[in-house]
């Protein structure tokens, strides 16, 4: 029998979790200027016995976030993603169904948990992320996994974990495809040797400060730059395009965020929310927005930060990291 593979806008590719998020007033948080990659720490009294105020379980991972960003803005939307046959894979399938992305390539594995995070934050809104990759770090690229890539005008790639490598050389190999890339932690971590020569064929480049920041020190030619230097987002912006992307993005907290295509730079300021519930999730409404507006006007990057920026703010003002997200019909 043949398979007829529908046509897709955006597949993201990544990992999917549930959320379980508490807050505490309890812990410090210190500057450490001392170690540019690791500028605040936010510290807990060793052996004692912290109060949480309240808690709260959400679904997350930086795949199933973009993917229901770009299906609630109006793009017919994948996933590539990999659970365990147990209650919370269930529970995320369900809530991926209901916000209406495809699940065609998603693996469920035998003897393996599904993802999980605990995020802890402190009084400020600040937080930390402990991630239990699980399943997601089980994730590959099957045969019929790339056919159905093969039919979307754009692959939006998130944190990976496992033989990440293997998959970016499949999914980079793929033609007439244009690729967005948040690379996580590990990707950030394996540095310039091991990922320049994916970031050169990427369409968008996205990173926070810190995480643009460890990627630029990672190149050797970089290791002499001063600390002034490497905190002006227009130099990290030069740098990190210098490496092949048309566009690079850097998000800055309360800062807001700044993009670079060659020709211009642009900033976009922070929206104010309406209220400050929680950050969780903020990086990735930002980013898939962004993307999102690429299509929805046209290339225009200014207009498209505008939106990431907007999107953000609706989702720092509920609870977890896809309650806020904007519907089409709230952008228009």
């Amino acid at each position: 029998m043949i398979k007829i593979f529908m046509k897709y806008d955006f597949i993201a590719v990544g990992g999917v979790t549930e959320d379980i998020t508490f807050y505490t007033n309890d812990g410090v948080l210190i500057d450490n200027k001392k170690d540019i990659l690791r500028q605040k720490l936010l510290a807990f009294e060793y052996g004692a016995k912290m109060k949480i105020n309240k808690a709260h379980s959400t679904f997350g991972g930086g795949a199933a976030n973009v993917a229901i960003c770009f299906s609630k803005l109006g793009f017919k939307t994948g996933i590539v993603m990999a659970i365990g046959r147990d209650n919370r894979g269930k529970k995320i399938i369900d809530n991926l169904k209901k916000h209406k992305v495809d699940i065609k390539a998603v693996k469920r594995l035998r003897d393996c948990e599904s993802g999980f995070s605990f995020l802890l934050v402190g009084q400020n809104n600040e937080h930390i992320v402990f991630s239990n990759r699980a399943a997601n770090s089980q994730l590959q690229l099957t045969n019929y996994d790339l056919r159905i890539l093969k039919k979307t005008k754009w692959i939006y790639l998130t944190s990976l974990s496992g033989e990440w490598e293997e998959l970016l050389k499949k999914l980079f190999f793929l033609k007439n495809i244009k690729i967005a890339w948040n690379p996580g932690h590990i990707q950030v971590g394996a540095g310039c040797r091991d990922i320049k020569r994916f970031v050169k064929k990427t369409n968008v480049l996205m990173l926070n400060k810190d995480e643009a920041i460890e990627l630029v020190l990672s190149d050797e030619k970089n290791k002499l730059k001063v600390r002034n230097y490497l905190n002006n987002l227009k130099n990290l912006l030069v740098i990190l395009h210098s490496w092949g992307s048309k566009i690079v993005v850097i998000t800055n907290g309360k800062y807001g965020a700044d993009a670079y295509d060659g020709s211009n730079f642009y900033h976009q300021a922070i929206v104010k929310e309406t209220r400050r519930i929680d950050t969780t999730g903020v990086g990735d409404a930002f980013n898939s927005s962004f993307v999102a507006g690429l299509e929805i006007f046209d290339n225009d990057i200014k207009k498209s930060l505008r939106l990431g920026a907007k999107n953000s703010a609706s989702v720092i003002s509920q609870q977890g990291a896809q309650n806020g997200l904007l519907d089409k019909k709230d952008i228009l």
